[in-house]
């Protein structure tokens, strides 16, 4: 009777003595998290967008005389002038571009607006009362660019072709010959340029670009309907243009890359 008694003891005893043992053992267990996830964030550069730019730019006008009299202008056959002029340039621009990768590529048009011009009098004949003068108002451009992305940083190339409203007068004040004309053209030409861009939000972006354009010669009459009298070649060439752009591209929040 006491050897049952004792070894049904030691049995309840042995039984706890394993239970806190486990308990022991679950309480030590270590307890795991998962760390937070670590990303960047991509600029995505792809979508539409419109903007604005303003800086300074400058042209080289030429013109040289045509005809086969000096009568009206005091300037004789294939004479002529070469005058650089600048002024304030600005404008507006709207474009698309595709990202692949870290490359991007592009289409922009822009229209802007310029103030380049300039006076000469003519003192070929020492008579200096025939006054020449010039002014290149407007131009457009419609581009291909191609660019590398650094995350928010752009950096590209561009260029297509590019258009120019120019203007050519003279004003005849002494005699023999006194009378004025003047005309305006349309001049067809190429552009190429590079820039950087920056983008400060998912939607505005910043950046600075040059760019330089030449153009094709026309003919300019400027004596009224006297065709022959005083005609001259003329074109605005080397253009050159840098300015600041601000554009807001329309497109989707930041990519998370993991």
């Amino acid at each position: 009777m006491l050897d049952s008694k004792f070894i049904a003891a030691l049995a309840v005893t042995t039984s706890l003595g394993v239970g806190a043992a486990s308990a022991a053992d679950l309480a030590a267990r270590p307890f795991y998290t998962k760390a937070p996830a670590v990303y960047d964030q991509i600029f995505i550069w792809g979508g539409l967008y419109v903007g604005g730019h303003l800086g300074g730019s400058s042209s080289r006008e030429n013109w040289v005389n045509t005809a086969s009299t000096a009568a009206f202008g005091d300037l004789g056959p294939g004479q002529g002038f070469v005058q650089r002029g600048s002024g304030v340039f600005g404008g507006g621009q709207l474009g698309y571009n595709w990202q692949a990768n870290n490359y991007v590529f592009g289409l922009e048009g822009t229209v802007s607006g310029m103030d380049n011009h300039g006076t000469v009098r003519n003192n070929v004949f020492g008579a200096a009362d025939d006054v020449f003068s010039w002014r290149t108002s407007w131009m457009a451009t419609v581009t291909g660019r191609l660019g590398v992305a650094m995350n928010n940083n752009l950096f590209y190339m561009k260029g297509g072709y590019a258009g120019v409203n120019n203007r050519l007068s003279v004003s005849d004040t002494l005699l023999p010959a006194l009378g004025s004309g003047a005309a305006t053209h349309w001049h067809n030409g190429w552009t190429l340029g590079a820039g950087w861009e920056y983008g400060i939000t998912r939607n505005w972006i910043v950046g600075v670009e040059y760019d330089y354009a030449a153009f094709e010669t026309k003919a300019y009459q400027l004596a009224g309907g006297a065709a022959g009298v005083y005609t001259f070649d003329a074109r605005p060439r080397d253009v050159q243009s840098v300015v600041a752009r601000v554009s807001y591209k329309f497109s989707g929040p930041l990519v998370a890359r993991y």
